[in-house]
């Protein structure tokens, strides 16, 4: 992704990788000093993803937030082919230019109106955090502290003129920015707490030398974040400069960084067998439910069969009258048969007729009072006859007709 947003590249991507670092950057620091932090990673067996936001971006959260799902799907891409540890590192600005709306993305999905499921994994393998020169403060005269004294002071130019740019672009952000300052500037301290949720270790380098990100705003973050119960380790160097801190002593900063890496490594082994037991514990929870479920559908089926073989039963049927049954006898029925079918109704599991139970359902099934009904044969079923009544009306000449008996 390159553009007036910023860029998104991979600054270093081996094979044989252990994790990734999620590099969030500012225009505050230059390409060629975040190589020199790549190579770091790269030597100590981590692959990078720079995300370098643009000037912008601290300021308009739409562009912040385009930045931070970009970086979120590129580094999902990553994750579905191998799931490893992934450290968030923020250098200076660059954790409200675009680290923040990650951890709004995967932290508070209701605000951020995204399918939460989607960037699970990524949470799931987030086990570290590193704020270099920061987290800083974010209040009117933010652009005028970071990016002039870097872009415009330093050049040859008259004191004054810089003077001139300086209040300029001050009173430029004020006019546009003023009435949303303290709304923006809320939520990105709230998305950096928020972070806390996902489990992970910090480390936080800083200097009392540094004007742009001060010491006290740092340490104050710090202590918030373990009286959240966050793992904190908070490294001050001294005389270091503002993202100077790695140039400045580079043995220390080496070994605090990769305290961190085996840190996050020991926590992404720890969570994903986490996991895995919990993964296993649903999938035998899922079994015996669905067991269960087949249990109950084949005792469903039998029960149904047996009320079947009881309705269709030749002893359980109506008897009509003798008359009937003599008609019934020359339509080409014979005893044989008759005997067959019974003895398979009497050897098939079934609920007896003469049961209680078979007994509640002819109460309910067969009508106590029978007269003026008509019965007689309409069809087979399973090769038997069977009856079907209707209605007589007033003026049939049959009277009654008495009722069977099971």
């Amino acid at each position: 992704m390159v553009g007036g947003g910023g860029s998104v590249y991979w600054g270093a991507r081996g094979s044989g990788f252990r994790g990734v670092v999620v590099i969030f950057a500012w225009v505050s620091i230059q390409e060629r000093h975040l190589r020199s932090y790549v190579e770091l990673y790269a030597s100590l067996g981590w692959n990078s993803l720079v995300c370098h936001a643009g000037f912008l971006n601290a300021f308009a959260s739409e562009k912040a937030m385009s930045m931070a799902i970009f970086v979120l799907n590129e580094l999902l891409k990553e994750l579905q082919i191998k799931p490893c540890p992934v450290v968030f590192a923020a250098f200076s600005a660059g954790s409200k230019a675009c680290m923040s709306k990650v951890f709004q993305i995967i932290e508070r999905p209701c605000e951020s109106q995204l399918n939460w499921d989607k960037y699970g994994l990524v949470r799931n393998c987030v086990s570290g955090h590193i704020f270099d020169s920061g987290p800083v403060d974010f209040t009117s005269d933010f652009g005028s502290r970071f990016t002039l004294p870097s872009t415009i002071l330093k050049r040859p130019v008259p004191a004054k003129v810089a003077s001139w740019i300086v209040k300029g672009v001050s009173s430029g952000l004020d006019a546009l920015y003023l009435t949303r300052f303290g709304a923006q500037r809320a939520e990105y301290w709230q998305n950096l707490h928020s972070s806390v949720c996902i489990g992970a270790p910090y480390l936080i380098l800083c200097s009392e030398d540094d004007n742009l990100a001060p010491y006290q705003t740092i340490f104050t973050f710090a202590e918030d974040l373990r009286g959240s119960g966050a793992d904190v380790k908070l490294v001050k160097l001294r005389g270091s400069s503002h993202n100077g801190h790695y140039k400045h002593d580079p043995i220390q900063y080496r070994a605090a960084i990769a305290s961190l890496f085996a840190k996050a490594a020991s926590i992404f082994s720890q969570r994903f067998q986490r996991l895995e037991e919990e993964r296993t514990r649903m999938g035998s929870k899922y079994d015996e439910i669905s067991e269960l479920i087949c249990d109950l559908q084949n005792a469903a089926v039998n029960s149904n069969q047996s009320l079947r073989r009881v309705a269709t039963g030749p002893s359980d049927h109506f008897f009509l009258p003798s008359s009937v049954n003599d008609g019934y006898a020359a339509s080409g029925s014979s005893d044989n048969e008759r005997k067959e079918s019974s003895n398979l109704a009497q050897n098939a599991p079934g609920i007896s007729a003469h049961s209680i139970l078979g007994q509640m359902l002819f109460d309910i099934c067969v009508p106590k009072n029978v007269e003026g009904w008509d019965i007689k044969f309409s069809g087979s079923l399973n090769g038997q006859p069977y009856a079907c009544a209707r209605k007589l009306s007033p003026s049939r000449d049959i009277k009654s007709i008495r009722r069977s008996r099971l």
